[in-house]
């Protein structure tokens, strides 16, 4: 291969990981890259868990064997069975050497291969109908992160010395866009939480919330909100200092988060200051109240604070149309403020007084004071 087209490879892998959306894409996007520089017909990109003492696949490209899947949930090696991953990293590229791919066949070591190392990838070889491979280990900041693997058939041209010493460099521009794919993961996730309680934030749930209210307009899927109101914390922070009134807020946090478990996939938030919701797409709108009333009664036994006033608006009661996610927030919102006024110790549910509920009709009215500024919401107009 001449260096245009592998300079032109290497590009072409960089290029594709840096225009991945998520981990997901980056790790296949790196073994896809990797798999046509070096004219294999399958990759793969594993990482190595250390404290679990296994190689784990993240992502196989290619042409798949029996059992092999694309993303695999529990295709994963314990170590032992390929100990070059542990001992070549630690001992011989911590103590000066480089961390350079081999190449095996399933006829035994190549040239420049690993004797006594090679006898499980050599059955997956043969297993597989693969000829050989080339190995290279991903380094990501000073320390051994996983490996690339690229196959070639059965009768293709074996890997050579020069194959090894190019999947070297590839490994390391898949190192470089792991990198870059963990920070844009992160940045995703700070981005989307509550630095305090470690919940979703408000940005969280605009998003989720006009994604959900579309699926309800194209799909009729019940789209639940639960808007609650941490009561005392004010009184804490004047009496006992900020501190402790964090500490109620993490409490309450981890309250709302466990009765959010009861609503598979719900979405647990702290909107701002003593704000938080639950958001639930697809269960129906009596097992959203039933978590709401666990969730009031677990908020009265926290030894501080003073309970919680709870608003529920679900699609699924007679609210009216909900068009838009500003409208399902005013009507939790307004359900929030009125148990909030009548210091509630259960839910308020919207639309559950009948068609004169004053929920609703609190929420259509232009409304002042303390309901008026939360209409901030972000979403479109009903």
């Amino acid at each position: 291969m001449g260096e245009d087209i592998r300079l032109a490879a290497v590009v072409a892998l960089a290029q594709g990981m840096a225009a991945a959306h998520g981990s997901r894409e980056a790790w296949r996007a790196a073994a896809a890259g990797a798999c046509r520089a070096l004219g294999g017909n399958f990759a793969a990109l594993s990482v190595w868990e250390r404290e679990l003492g296994r190689l784990r696949v993240l992502v196989n490209v290619g042409e798949l064997a029996a059992g092999e899947e694309e993303f695999p949930e529990g295709e994963a090696y314990p170590v032992h069975q390929f100990p070059e991953i542990t001992e070549f990293l630690h001992e011989r590229w911590a103590g000066g050497g480089e961390p350079n791919a081999w190449v095996e066949t399933a006829e035994g070591p190549a040239a420049g291969g690993r004797p006594g190392y090679v006898h499980q990838r050599v059955a997956a070889l043969r297993r597989r109908g693969r000829g050989s491979c080339v190995v290279a280990p991903i380094v990501l900041n000073g320390r051994a992160w996983g490996e690339l693997y690229v196959a070639r058939p059965t009768g293709a041209p074996v890997f050579g010395r020069e194959d090894a010493d190019f999947a070297t460099v590839l490994a390391a521009v898949v190192a470089a866009g792991i990198a870059q794919a963990e920070r844009l993961e992160e940045a995703r996730r700070l981005a989307f939480t509550d630095a305090l309680t470690g919940l979703a934030n408000r940005r969280a749930v605009d998003a989720r919330l006009d994604e959900a209210v579309d699926r309800h307009k194209r799909d009729g899927v019940v789209v639940s909100l639960v808007v609650c109101d941490l009561n005392g914390l004010k009184r804490v922070n004047d009496t006992r200092g900020h501190a402790v009134g964090d500490r109620l807020l993490e409490r309450f946090g981890s309250v709302l988060s466990l009765c959010g478990a009861m609503l598979p996939g719900a979405l647990a938030a702290r909107l701002g200051g003593d704000e938080f919701c639950l958001l639930a797409v697809g269960p129906s709108a009596d097992d959203v109240v039933r978590a709401a009333d666990e969730l009031c009664r677990r908020a009265g036994e926290l030894e501080l604070g003073e309970g919680v006033a709870c608003g529920v608006a679900s699609t699924e009661d007679p609210i009216g149309p909900v068009r838009s996610a500003r409208r399902l927030f005013r009507l939790a919102d307004a359900a929030q403020y009125r148990a909030k006024a009548e210091r509630a110790e259960r839910p308020v549910v919207a639309g559950r007084a009948g068609p004169d509920d004053p929920v609703v009709r609190l929420a259509d009215a232009a409304p002042s004071g303390r309901t008026a500024e939360r209409r901030t919401f972000r979403g479109r107009q009903p």
